[in-house]
Parts: C-alpha cells; structure tokens; sequence
C-alpha cells in the first residue's frame, strides 16, 4: 500500500468516524472468510457499516480528528480490527452476539465501542451494549410514563360512572 492510497484510507476512516456518533471495534481474526462474508451480511441487513484496517492507519484517522477524545480507543488496536459504524447505539452489539449464537463461537470478539462520547473497553461490556436503550426507546418510555396517569384517572372516571350508572338502569328495569 503505497502513501496515497493510505491518506485515502485515512480520510474515509475519518468521514466515517465524523458521520458516526458510534462504533465498535472488534477483532475477526482467525475467522473464515466465509464468516466474515456473512458477519457482513448481518451488518448489511441491520444498516451498520463494516470496515477492515489496518490499525496504524485507524489511529492516524482518530488522532486527526481529536487525539484526546479518542485515546482511550488506541489501546485497542492490535490483532485484526473491524469497525462497525451505526446509528443505533445498540445494533453492532446486538449483531455481535447473534453472529456468536449463530456460529457457536466466541468470535468476534469486543475489543471498544465508542457510543456517544463514552467508550466501553473489553468484550465483558457486550451484554451490557446489547441492552442499551435507543433514543426511540426512551421516548417511548418517557410517553408511556406520561400516558399512565392519564389512564387511570380516565379509568377511575369511567368506573365511577359505570357504578353511579347501574342502581339507576337497575331501578328503571322494576
């Protein structure tokens, strides 16, 4: 790979990383070819981009957007990386376990996952990711709190008139 063509990594690594508020870094080595074929496939169908670096060349990207935001990351560069670029903060995770479950293996393994501006180091952080509430989530929770007293009030009133209701229909059917 000769200089240009690693300055063109570089700058496409680091329009991912802008474009992206979360990713994963996952190490796919000694994986079949035929296994990252289809783990490709799974982040195709879920919408999260897969890409493979070389991890020098992840770090120049990192450290030429914000060297200190990202440090945390660089010591898990090492050994075969695959990045997984999404909007959901959850979905990498999630594809990462099912890929696991699917094939009875511990491959891929975690190495980060930078989810809005925190970053969770190591694969014993992938349950946790993988139960991650997404914004959609939340708001809909949030609604659901809302609705709740709404609803019984609503149900107190419906069940008093109801009550207030039958001595009269009783009284009308003598």
């Amino acid at each position: 790979m000769n200089k240009d063509q690693k300055n063109e990594v570089i700058e496409l690594l680091k329009g991912k990383f802008a474009q992206y508020n979360n990713f994963y870094i996952a190490d796919t080595e000694s994986l079949t070819v035929e296994q990252v074929s289809k783990l490709r496939r799974h982040c195709f169908n879920k919408q999260v981009e897969m890409k493979v670096a070389k991890n020098t060349l992840i770090k120049k990207a990192l450290e030429s957007i914000d060297a200190e935001k990202y440090s945390g990351v660089y010591e898990s560069l090492h050994n075969v990386t695959a990045l997984l670029f999404s909007e959901s903060p959850k979905e990498p995770a999630l594809i990462i376990s099912s890929f696991r479950k699917e094939t009875n293996g511990e491959r891929p393994i975690l190495k980060a996952a930078f989810i809005n501006g925190d970053l969770f180091v190591g694969d014993n952080q992938l349950k946790a990711l993988t139960q991650i509430k997404t914004k959609n989530e939340l708001i809909g929770d949030v609604i659901g709190l809302l609705q709740s007293p709404a609803k019984r009030v609503l149900s107190a009133l419906l069940n008093k008139a109801e009550k207030e209701g039958a001595p009269a229909e009783a009284a009308a059917a003598e």
